[in-house]
């Protein structure tokens, strides 16, 4: 048999070989991409005057990501069924997120989101923000995606009308940040009671002079890629 022959027949094995290792590192690789985590969550608030405009607070809040996880699978797998437990259901404020010294300056606290058990440190109110139930878009959960965005939006809105919540300050004048509707944290739960998110932000009074709105965005992101 000619030696060119054996030569050109090593090279196509030798080629073959090649390609069935290329063919198997990429599998790897693809194995590789589909496992690594690539979903995000994250969040911010605006607290804002909507009659005068004024933005009071804007911050970025912590995500409890096991209560988060939890009801997201249970999302997707439908076990919500018609209790619907797991979406977002009630925006709820409280007043025990900072501790302000004798000059006035403000230390805030850690988030508590570290545990399925988290909660406000000291809630004073609870707004619902279904739309079905609260029957106004002023209190609403809404999710939007514009293409071809790797990610998706829900969008939480709050309003907290003049007469809301009942036994408020008449005007936004207090002295004692410790009362009961100057809030300095908020939290997003599901309808089964658990904690999805928690901020923590400086007091901002709600007294009946003032009507405020809280705009609440959820960005889940399926890849990191555009960051």
């Amino acid at each position: 048999m000619p030696q060119e022959f054996h030569q050109s027949m090593h090279s196509l094995e030798m080629q073959g070989k090649d390609r069935y290792k290329y063919y198997k590192l990429e599998d790897i690789m693809s194995l590789e991409q589909i496992e690594t985590p690539l979903i995000g969550i994250e969040g911010h608030i605006k607290i804002w005057d909507p009659e005068s405009g004024e933005v009071l607070v804007r911050r970025r809040n912590a995500v409890n990501f096991e209560n988060m996880s939890i009801a997201l699978a249970n999302l997707l797998a439908s076990e919500s069924g018609a209790t619907s437990t797991y979406e977002i259901k009630t925006l709820r404020f409280g007043n025990g997120g900072t501790s302000i010294d004798g000059l006035g300056a403000v230390t805030y606290k850690a988030t508590n989101t570290n545990s399925a058990s988290g909660a406000l440190y000291n809630q004073t109110h609870s707004q619902t923000v279904d739309e079905t139930i609260s029957g106004s878009a002023d209190n609403s959960t809404e999710a939007s995606h514009t293409s071809p965005n790797a990610y998706s939006d829900v969008t939480v809105t709050c309003t907290l009308d003049y007469g809301t919540p009942t036994g408020q300050d008449t005007t936004d004048t207090a002295t004692n940040m410790n009362g009961t509707y100057v809030f300095d944290e908020l939290a997003l739960y599901t309808a089964n009671n658990d904690l999805l998110t928690h901020v923590i932000f400086h007091p901002v009074q709600k007294s009946a002079n003032r009507k405020i709105q809280v705009v609440y965005t959820l960005r889940i992101r399926s890849s990191f890629a555009d960051l």
